[in-house]
């Protein structure tokens, strides 16, 4: 065996031991994922359901009773039957309830007429994305109460415009299932970075790096020492994420197990490059956890494409996000949990990772020295 086989091998045993003598380390692979998911998983939902809404009946008639029970029926709201719409319109002022869905008092007599009869809806425009889930709804609310009542009085529904709806890869149309594989992007992002930034500006509090430079080893020997058993560690954390989101969430895997293993190492691949780049700079271990949640955290959470639409984005911004790894990483666990393995997607955004691992591993050895300034 080769001398520089030796000293390497010999640094990552020294780097194992570390690590299993060091719980921090344990907590950032294992207890970190645990958390994040648990709380995006449950806690953050896009989906509106159970929506507050005042359905105001001014003159009650059975026309009018069976449109309050088709709201009354749906699981997206949670209706509130008042006869006065002042009380209403108080309602939707202090936050009590999202829309006002007011019928005109001969709202019986009306439904008999050729013109149709008038429904006034009136929705708290303040949170755009659920004003609109509110309208949509309303409006599909409306045409299923429709077309039940014509179908009960044997009469044929017709519409001018039939819309046939089909949803591809999300059938049904829950951001869970958008959100937590995008959420494993921002977690393989803290777990690679702040596993090798913490651990090498711990070393150097400790003033073990220095003792470590006193001997035969190259710095990127010391590097690839580190670098090896955190990415079996981080891939250990990937491994759990993905079970509590297969298991835990029932996010649906349509993909390839392996594509999507082979996709997420090259990814923890970029985090640790970007871990050993930033301890380059930073010697104390919290500035390099300052550093870490501002240099890749933020981007990665904003510019990913996890929870805001790239797309929408100003020019600037979404030409910015094109030099951020999470968004390839963001696109490729999308493709592969709700479309599969679709290389037309896949293979230019695991180009781009591993472009950009080997860019910020050349740095990492470039600005790490074998010198104590």
């Amino acid at each position: 065996m080769s001398a520089a086989r030796m000293r390497l091998r010999g640094m990552v045993r020294k780097e194992a031991l570390q690590i299993l003598r060091d719980p921090s380390s344990i907590a950032i692979a294992f207890v970190m994922p645990l958390v994040l998911l648990l709380l995006f998983g449950y806690g953050v939902s896009l989906d509106a359901r159970a929506v507050p809404v005042a359905l105001v009946v001014e003159n009650p008639s059975p026309a009018a009773a069976s449109f309050v029970g088709a709201f009354a029926e749906s699981r997206w709201f949670a209706p509130s039957i008042l006869t006065d719409y002042p009380a209403a319109e108080a309602a939707l002022l202090e936050g009590e309830v999202k829309a006002i869905v007011r019928l005109r008092p001969d709202f019986g007599r009306q439904l008999l007429r050729h013109d149709g009869a008038d429904i006034q809806v009136l929705v708290n425009g303040v949170d755009a994305n659920t004003a609109r889930l509110v309208e949509g709804y309303v409006q599909g609310v409306w045409q299923t109460w429709l077309a039940q009542r014509m179908d009960a009085a044997g009469q044929e529904f017709k519409a001018p415009v039939m819309v046939e709806q089909r949803v591809w890869f999300n059938p049904e149309v829950r951001s869970r299932n958008f959100l937590v594989p995008g959420l494993i992007a921002i977690i393989m992002t803290l777990i690679g970075a702040m596993l090798t930034a913490l651990v090498v500006a711990r070393e150097w509090e400790r003033g073990t790096m220095e003792a470590l430079m006193a001997t035969p080893v190259t710095m990127g020997e010391v590097l690839l020492g580190k670098l090896l058993p955190n990415f079996l560690l981080g891939m250990g954390g990937l491994g759990l994420a993905l079970a509590m989101a297969v298991w835990l969430f029932r996010i649906p895997l349509v993909g390839s197990l392996w594509v999507l293993f082979l996709c997420s190492a090259v990814f923890l691949l970029v985090a640790l490059a970007m871990g050993l780049l930033i301890s380059s700079l930073a010697r104390n271990q919290f500035a390099a956890a300052l550093i870490t949640l501002i240099a890749t955290f933020l981007p990665a959470f904003i510019l990913s494409g996890f929870i805001f639409d790239i797309a929408s984005m100003p020019a600037a911004v979404e030409l910015f996000t094109y030099l951020v790894a999470a968004r390839y990483f963001v696109a490729i666990l999308h493709t592969v949990f709700l479309a599969g393995d679709v290389w037309s997607v896949i293979l230019p955004n695991l180009l781009a990772l591993a472009f950009i691992a080997t860019l910020f591993g050349v740095l990492a050895r470039r600005f790490t020295r074998k010198q104590l300034d």
